[in-house]
């Protein structure tokens, strides 16, 4: 009995071993994996697009960064006279932030004045919570409410390299993303790309970096049905156009132009 337990045993790590290699050889996991590298490797931060845009308001700045985890991500980097953060915690236990909840409570709360302000504007918000297109699309609808006319809308994670970047369930890392997750930000980010109320663009590095405004002339609207089904191999095959997917230095100098054209 031992022996035909020891042998089965034998047999499930040899073909445990077999299916582990081929799906560690697969193309679909090579290519992954090379794109995940290729990103981590992008220089541009959205810390250095926020500091960017707020070295650009000759004006004392108030800045709003929904969804913190760890502030030395990137809360405590960012150059702003006035700086407020929200985050419930989940993610970073020690969580030092100055509103200790969801995003949707904290504008519940504002609306109806019980934190700040309900007339406070801020010159941006950076919104970095949860990664599921319902809640980013909430969170740029509250935050247009408070977002002034020449301020910033900056988001993180619009630009998927991959569908396993881009899935729905972030506890599930047994794909070759890994760890690695964007979820689906980009669906609501294109959503937005397609609205008359903002202009948009997204700039390609750090997972992409979308950034919305009211009056700055940093891309223009796409016209609506585009990828009606927010289908990730559309998405892939029309990023560029789809995305208004631009590199850093070209966003600084739209973004200078269109400061000394006002």
């Amino acid at each position: 009995m031992k022996k035909i337990l020891k042998n089965n045993f034998f047999y499930k790590t040899i073909k445990n071993y077999r299916v582990g290699r081929k799906i560690n050889i697969d193309p679909i996991n090579l290519q992954t994996v090379k794109m995940s590298k290729k990103e981590v490797h992008k220089k541009v931060l959205r810390t250095d697009v926020i500091n960017f845009l707020l070295s650009q308001l000759s004006r004392k700045t108030t800045y709003l960064e929904i969804g913190v985890r760890n502030p030395d991500d990137n809360y405590n980097h960012i150059n702003a006279n006035k700086k407020h953060s929200v985050d419930p915690g989940i993610e970073f236990d020690e969580n030092p932030v100055d509103f200790k909840m969801t995003s949707d409570d904290f504008f519940t709360k504002l609306n109806n004045n019980k934190v700040l302000s309900k007339n406070i504007k801020f010159d941006i918000i950076f919104i970095d919570g949860l990664h599921i297109a319902e809640q980013v699309d909430r969170d740029i609808i509250n935050s247009l409410k408070y977002i002034k006319d020449d301020g910033f809308i900056v988001l993180h994670d619009c630009n998927p390299p991959t569908e396993w970047h881009a899935r729905e369930n972030y506890s599930y890392k047994h794909t070759p993303a890994s760890g690695y997750w964007n979820g689906t930000t980009w669906k609501a980010f294109l959503k937005w790309r397609s609205n008359c109320l903002v202009k948009s663009c997204c700039i390609d590095s750090d997972w992409g970096i979308g950034v919305l405004s009211k009056t700055q002339l940093i891309g223009q609207i796409i016209k609506p049905p585009v990828n009606l089904f927010y289908e990730f191999n559309t998405l892939d095959k029309n990023r560029k156009e789809h995305l208004n997917l631009i590199q850093f230095d070209e966003f600084k100098k739209m973004v200078i132009s269109s400061s000394t054209t006002k």
